[in-house]
């Protein structure tokens, strides 16, 4: 494959996205819900790992969330192809809102016993199944905002959206934790998340012409499977997604790193989680003021095997200092790796199917995350929890060979946009 080449963005412009005042309200619906959501998981996590000590709790709370969204994500998509896609995001947002507001209550009165860590659980798991509406719907949604020409300009700007949130969140909950306690740090989620909701209420989109109905639910699933399958170049890039980040990332062990190995405490835990989003910040800015990657195959290929090795790294290493460079270059590493991917399926993938394939591409990413910490928490459990990081990026390292023989499509692939 020599190359994706739609029409070029207007010359000297990387703001050329946020110049339209609807993709500016729906970058603030993300970073204002990211925000939320990130500053959630922090404290989340360090109350779980308070209660239990235990890091296969930690690994829980993305099993949690990770079946439900995957449970229902296909159905998710084909329900962002066949309704209104602005609706489906402001009723999961809404739940999102509920979700917050329950972990707030639960600390404010906490339940006796066992009966604590259950219901944090199960409000994870009310939030899983939000999610999974929440991401085709939206994804398909910012394609509707802006022509097809500014799509890879979009892109780099609602990555560097969510990576800035990432930075911001982690650090937030951390600090409002070790200042003010969790009540204040949930109070904040549930202000924050209240204002990524009113931001998607401000949103004006004109009725998209929706495809009439035909076959059944199952078979509307199948057009959208069977198109991903067709799609060698986006498979692999996905595949390489999934296996890194399920094998590799270390995010739902930091708690255990911030505990036991660098004594850092909870403000700690917020600088090591935000630390890779703040090297994604600096990339996606540095991407977006930047001609077009000219080896995009390779260029992934070679950013997925440096995030492994930084996980390597970082696995390793005894100093804070240290420790937090090499997580920011691991999300500087991923970051060309999301941008690259994300590109890839908003160009290739039809209008009609675009809620379809964002929730089969949801499945990839709910995958990696959420199971890969539960299988990083497990891995811990059993091996300890530096072996289990220094084997899973030994482990991504090997997904890259395996990818880039076995698709050399991806290999060969060249500009994606210009």
């Amino acid at each position: 494959m020599s190359g994706i080449r739609p029409p070029a963005l207007p010359a000297n412009d990387p703001y050329v996205a946020l110049r339209t005042p609807n993709f500016r309200r729906f970058i603030a619906s993300s970073l204002t819900m990211t925000l939320a959501a990130q500053l959630q998981g922090t404290v989340v996590a360090w109350q779980v790992y308070a209660i239990t000590r235990d890091p296969l709790s930690l690994g829980l709370i993305g099993l949690a969330e990770a079946l439900p969204f995957i449970g229902v994500a296909l159905f998710a998509g084909h329900v962002a192809d066949r309704a209104d896609r602005r609706r489906i995001a402001l009723a999961a947002l809404a739940a999102l809102v509920g979700c917050s507001v329950a972990l707030l209550l639960l600390t404010l009165r906490p339940l006796a016993g066992r009966s604590q860590l259950t219901a944090i659980y199960a409000t994870i798991v009310v939030s899983g199944v939000a999610r999974s509406f929440l991401q085709p719907a939206r994804v398909a949604l910012g394609a509707e905002l802006i022509p097809r020409e500014q799509y890879a300009n979009a892109v780099t700007w609602r990555t560097s959206t969510w990576q800035l949130a990432a930075v911001l969140g982690p650090a937030l909950g951390g600090l409002l934790y070790a200042l003010a306690g969790p009540a204040v740090a949930y109070a904040a989620d549930v202000a924050l998340m209240g204002g990524a909701l009113a931001c998607m209420a401000a949103i004006s989109v004109a009725p998209r012409a929706l495809a009439p109905a035909s076959g059944s639910v199952l078979e509307s699933l199948a057009v959208g499977i069977r198109f991903m399958r067709g799609q060698r170049v986006l498979l692999g890039a996905l595949t390489l997604d999934l296996f890194s980040v399920l094998f590799g990332g270390a995010v739902a062990l930091l708690p255990v790193f911030a505990a036991e190995i660098l004594h850092v405490g909870p403000q700690g835990l917020g600088a090591l989680r935000a630390a890779p989003a703040a090297g994604a910040v600096l990339m996606s800015l540095a991407l977006a003021h930047r001609p077009p990657l000219e080896r995009a195959g390779r260029t992934l290929l070679a950013a997925v095997a440096v995030f492994g090795l930084c996980m390597i790294g970082f696995a390793l290493s005894r100093h804070v200092a240290l420790s937090l460079a090499l997580l920011a270059a691991s999300g500087m590493a991923d970051t060309v790796s999301v941008i690259i991917r994300s590109t890839l399926l908003q160009l290739l993938t039809p209008e009609h199917l675009l809620g379809r394939v964002s929730s089969v591409n949801s499945i990839f990413i709910g995958s990696s995350n959420e199971i890969g910490a539960f299988e990083s928490g497990v891995a811990a459990k059993l091996l300890g929890t530096v072996a289990s990081v220094v084997l899973g990026g030994v482990a991504t390292l090997g997904v890259v060979a395996t990818v880039g023989l076995r698709v050399p499509e991806l290999r060969r692939l060249r500009h994606i946009t210009g």
